[in-house]
């Protein structure tokens, strides 16, 4: 699951470079397209805001998801544990 988050931000974060690279190119270059370079900063940073969330959301749902794993090995070995003492 957290895999998904890494490759979203990856993606954000290079759309957000591309709109960083075009704010810098002049604006003959861009014919049929926004000429306006604080729109296309704008835009980088937002998609900048937005890989960097998707970042943090994926690196969360990694920790969560191994406290779970963690958890659930210890339950195990716990319950193992009870049983051999039992069965002797």
């Amino acid at each position: 699951m957290s895999r998904n988050f890494y490759f979203l931000s990856g993606t954000l974060l290079l759309i957000a470079l591309l709109s960083a690279g075009m704010a810098m190119v002049p604006s003959s270059f861009q014919p049929g397209l926004p000429a306006n370079g604080s729109l296309w900063r704008t835009i980088a940073l937002i998609f900048l805001l937005g890989g960097l969330v998707a970042g943090l959301v994926g690196v969360m749902t990694h920790l969560f998801e191994q406290v779970d794993r963690r958890s659930e090995e210890a339950r195990q070995a716990a319950r193992r544990k009870r049983r051999r003492e039992r069965d002797e």
